[in-house]
């Protein structure tokens, strides 16, 4: 699919969608998993029953970015009936906010009531490291862009969803306990969205911290807002890949940032199965 050829958010648009899904995998999840970048290994946890490429899919957009695979699984992970996505898409990839966060609508249609997002990112507290897990309390929309913007369908949701706490609190205190007894710090902050691809300068880092911003990435909040607006609950987690503190600036690498990812990975599978084994 071309960037020129964005689904709308409409009931046909999903229903083709999930009945394409749905002649694959009679599978009906109750949680939806988004892997972000380096981390789609969190997959190999899942007790996967299908596979379904993206191209297989009506609406879905294709995954350009080098390290997100492309592909639907469906199966369990903590005892819980699963979706996910393994690779996401991004604003930077040239697709529309309404592209990049269409998968929500059809994970929601497909019966998932709950989300759990996950991404790599940039940490911009001086007291936290690459590594580091941290728990989203919050979040800043800087994309410059909103993926509910456009003709209103009252049937997936209300014109002006409210934010005041994207982050459902109940998953979260469920994810504090579960690191309490894995032994695995968790950090909790606010994840600030930016279009990317660029990293960010040493005068935007400032910037975005004082603006109240914990981590810094190039995801995540378009599929949170829809997720929101569609009624689910959200859960969501980053990786810390790198330190962005303008005054002690490293030059990154793509290569680095996957490797901190990956050998992070396993402290977050254990958090997001624990957390999904005591849903």
């Amino acid at each position: 699919m071309t960037t020129t050829e964005a689904p709308l958010h409409t009931s046909a648009a999903i229903t083709r969608a999930v009945d394409a899904v749905r002649a694959r995998s009679a599978l009906v999840p109750e949680v939806a998993v988004i892997l972000g970048t380096g981390l789609g290994g969190l997959a190999t946890a899942m007790e996967v029953e299908t596979t379904v490429e993206y191209g297989m899919i009506p609406g879905f957009p294709l995954s350009t970015v080098e390290s997100h695979s492309g592909r639907l699984l469906l199966g369990t992970l903590g005892g819980r009936r699963v979706v996910a996505m393994q690779g996401r898409f991004h604003r930077y990839e040239g697709y529309t906010l309404q592209q990049v966060t269409f998968p929500v609508r059809v994970l929601r249609a497909l019966g998932a009531e709950t989300l759990v997002v996950s991404n790599a990112c940039g940490g911009m507290h001086p007291l936290w490291a690459p590594g580091d897990l941290m728990l989203i309390a919050d979040h800043i929309n800087l994309l410059g862009d909103n993926p509910l913007i456009g003709p209103h369908d009252a049937s997936l949701g209300v014109r002006f969803p409210d934010m005041s706490a994207p982050y459902d609190e109940g998953l979260r205190s469920l994810a504090r306990e579960v690191a309490r007894a894995q032994g695995t710090t968790l950090r909790e902050g606010t994840y600030v969205a930016v279009q990317g691809p660029t990293l960010e300068t040493r005068a935007e880092y400032r910037m975005l911290r004082t603006l109240g911003a914990d981590v810094v990435g190039m995801s995540t909040v378009p599929e949170v807002i829809v997720a929101v607006h569609a009624g689910m609950r959200v859960l969501g987690c980053s990786i810390i890949t790198d330190q962005c503190l303008p005054d002690a600036l490293e030059e990154a690498s793509l290569e680095r940032i996957l490797a901190v990812a990956r050998a992070a990975e396993p402290k977050l599978t254990a958090l997001v199965r624990g957390v999904l084994e005591r849903l």
